[in-house]
């Protein structure tokens, strides 16, 4: 345990040193998409008749705010000398488990379709933008596709690719496991990663000069046009009395894209470290999607400390990405 600890605290101040050099940004992921600065912006583009523009101070002070209260942001001193403020994830693993429902593709909204015993682990990163979901779902009541009682997911999502795999690392080496192209699924996943607080905020600063403050009933709200694949899905985030995020609600005006219409609701905020490292985390998410209940998760443990992870696309995905 005290190696463990160890090995924890040398990663996390290499790392510390290593950003240190850089001022608080997003992660580049995104902004890669928008080829826009990810620097929290102190100019304002706002004119005399534009009453809407957020003061850019403020923007600037509330998602700082924002980060801090879940440990997305740290200052750092080396030999008593002050450094910038430092974005200081970019991967993390969450575990947890709860309830999650079938598509209810013909529920009325509100209406939860069949439900699942579900084991839930997220691994995912911000640069690139990219995330693997392993969830293990058990019927509570008629059994679920292909007649199994228990259904056993990889989805994964890197950039423009969205694949399932068999097992974890399917495809890349000949004869160990198969990966199956989802590419119609790449905006949904990819909007799972954004929607988590720590997207949030990283998305709100690449957004820039588009990203508004403004308050509803005493609390904060932050709204932002994401970019790329999701540039016609406007986030609107709610913060609490602790500037954590409390609600994020997606929308969008193309019909086409109504799937991305999502409202998720965060609470229970916390160090689920298995190390305590001041990285926060909600204890309990809970999403729907186009007005229908998809996800209910308590988290049980967060690993905040980048870990180690990546998401090589398989060459039979990129084929037919390309087609």
């Amino acid at each position: 345990m005290q190696a463990r600890r160890f090995k924890v605290l040398a990663v996390r101040a290499l790392m510390i040193v290593a950003l240190a050099a850089f001022v608080f940004q997003a992660a580049r992921g995104q902004s890669n998409y928008s080829k826009a600065s990810v620097s929290a912006k102190t100019t304002s583009a706002g004119t005399a008749d534009d009453a809407n523009k957020s003061d850019p101070s403020e923007v600037a002070i509330t998602l700082k705010a924002a980060a801090e209260a879940i440990g997305l942001a740290r200052w750092s001193g080396v030999g008593g000398q002050r450094l910038p403020e430092v974005d200081v994830i970019n991967t993390m693993e969450i575990w947890g488990s709860g309830t999650t429902y079938g598509n209810g593709q013909s529920n009325k909204p509100g209406e939860l379709g069949p439900a699942f015993k579900t084991e839930y682990h997220a691994a995912l990163g911000y640069n690139p933008p990219a995330m693997r979901l392993e969830m293990t779902r058990t019927s509570s009541g008629a059994p679920v596709q292909g007649g199994a009682a228990t259904q056993h997911t990889i989805e994964v999502v890197r950039d423009k690719y969205a694949w399932n795999e068999s097992e974890i690392g399917a495809g890349l080496v000949p004869g160990k496991g198969t990966a199956t192209p989802a590419m119609a699924s790449v905006n949904n996943r990819l909007l799972q990663l954004w929607i988590l607080p720590y997207g949030v905020i990283k998305a709100a600063l690449a957004a820039g000069e588009k990203t508004k403050i403004s308050t509803e009933n005493g609390a904060k709200v932050i709204t932002f046009p994401l970019s790329g694949p999701l540039a016609e899905v406007m986030v609107k985030a709610t913060l609490d009395a602790q500037y954590e995020i409390a609600k994020v609600e997606t929308r969008t005006d193309n019909p086409a894209l109504t799937d991305l219409a999502t409202e998720t609701e965060y609470s229970d905020y916390a160090d689920h470290g298995e190390i305590a490292t001041d990285v926060k985390s909600p204890g309990h998410i809970v999403r729907k999607q186009g007005g229908h209940p998809v996800l209910d998760i308590q988290v049980k443990m967060l690993d905040g400390n980048n870990p180690y992870l990546v998401f090589p696309v398989p060459e039979n995905v990129k084929n037919a990405a390309a087609h």
